[in-house]
C-alpha cells in the first residue's frame, strides 16, 4: 500500500490539522504592501463584466437588458494593489439587477468599501424602441447603443449619457449635379450630454432621427420603403448638416450643460467615411 494512503480517522486528524495551521497562518495580503515606486494611479479595476440591469423607458417604465461593465477607483501611491474581488462584492450586495437610480449608491459604496477618493463606473447596453413603419404601420424592433459614464470624485458626481443612432443621409450635392437619382448611406450619429435633469434616452433617439435625411426602421414594406426613400430625397443631408441639426436641438434644451455630436457617414460611392464633431460647454 502506498505511504500516501489514509484511513478515513487519519484523513480526519489531518483535515484537522490543515485547519489549525490556516488559523494560525493568515493569508499574504499582497495588495496592500507598500509601493517604493510611489506612483499613484488614476484608475484601477475591473472591465468588460457582463451584469443585468433595469433601465428606465418612457413608455414602459422598466426594461431589461443586459449590460458590459467597467468599475475603477484611484490608488494611492502608498498601495501595491487594489483589490479586485470587492469591485464584484459591492456589484452583488445591490441585488441581481442595478438600476440606474442605484450608481450614486454603487460608487459610494466603491469608495468606502476600497478605501478610495474617487470611483468610476461604465456601462454600455443594448437600448429597445418598438417602431411602426411610415405607411404600412407594421411594428418592428430598434436596437440603439446606450452608455452611462458616472464618477464619484469626492462627494461631486459627473455623469454623461451617449447615444448612438443610425440614420439616412442624401448626398445634397449628388442630388444637384445628377440626372438620376442621389447617392445615399447610412450615418452613425454618437450624442454625449451632461445635463441638469434627466433626459430620457428616447428623446435623444428622437432627436438625433429628426435630423437625418430620413429615419431608419427594422421593417418594411414596399410602401414604406417608396415613402422613406423620397423623404430622404426631399430631405438632403451632408454629415456638416446632420451635426448641426442635432446640435441646434441641444441648445434649444436648457437642461443640457455640455454636449458632444460626432456624425460618421458610411459613404456609398466613396473609399472613405465622412465625419463631423461638434462640441459645447
Amino acid at each position: 500500500m502506498s505511504k500516501f494512503n489514509m484511513t478515513p480517522m487519519n484523513a480526519e486528524l489531518e483535515g484537522e490539522k490543515f485547519g489549525v495551521l490556516q488559523a494560525i497562518k493568515p493569508l499574504s495580503d499582497q495588495q496592500s504592501e507598500p509601493d517604493h515606486r510611489e506612483l499613484r494611479i488614476d484608475k484601477v479595476g475591473v472591465r468588460n463584466l457582463r451584469f443585468p440591469i433595469q433601465v428606465r423607458d418612457k413608455a414602459h417604465d422598466l426594461q431589461n437588458t443586459v449590460a458590459i461593465l467597467g468599475l475603477f477607483v484611484d490608488l494611492p501611491k502608498e498601495f501595491k494593489g487594489t483589490h479586485m474581488s470587492r469591485f464584484v462584492e459591492v456589484l452583488n450586495s445591490h441585488g441581481g439587477v442595478v438600476h440606474v437610480e442605484n450608481i450614486p449608491v454603487i460608487l459610494k459604496a466603491m469608495q468606502e468599501r476600497l478605501k478610495a477618493h474617487s470611483a468610476h463606473l461604465e456601462m454600455e447596453f443594448p437600448f429597445f424602441l418598438v417602431k411602426k413603419a411610415p405607411v404600412s404601420g407594421k411594428e418592428g424592433v430598434m436596437n440603439y447603443q446606450v452608455r452611462f459614464d458616472a464618477t464619484l470624485n469626492g462627494s461631486d458626481l459627473d455623469f454623461v449619457l451617449t447615444v448612438k443612432a443610425n440614420v439616412t443621409t442624401l448626398c445634397p450635392c449628388s442630388k444637384a449635379i445628377s440626372r438620376y437619382g442621389a447617392h445615399n448611406q447610412r450615418g452613425e450619429v454618437t450624442v454625449q450630454i451632461r445635463s441638469d435633469k434627466v433626459i430620457w434616452i428616447e428623446e435623444l433617439i428622437s432627436w438625433i432621427e429628426a435630423s437625418g435625411s430620413s429615419e431608419m426602421y427594422s421593417l418594411l414594406k414596399r410602401e414604406d420603403e417608396k415613402a422613406v426613400t423620397e423623404r430622404a430625397y426631399e430631405n438632403p443631408v451632408f454629415v456638416e448638416d446632420l451635426v448641426r441639426n442635432v446640435a441646434l436641438r441641444l441648445n434649444q434644451h436648457p437642461s443640457v450643460s455640455w454636449y458632444k455630436v460626432e456624425a460618421e457617414n458610411q459613404e456609398s460611392i466613396h473609399n472613405h467615411n465622412a465625419y463631423a464633431c461638434i462640441e459645447k460647454g
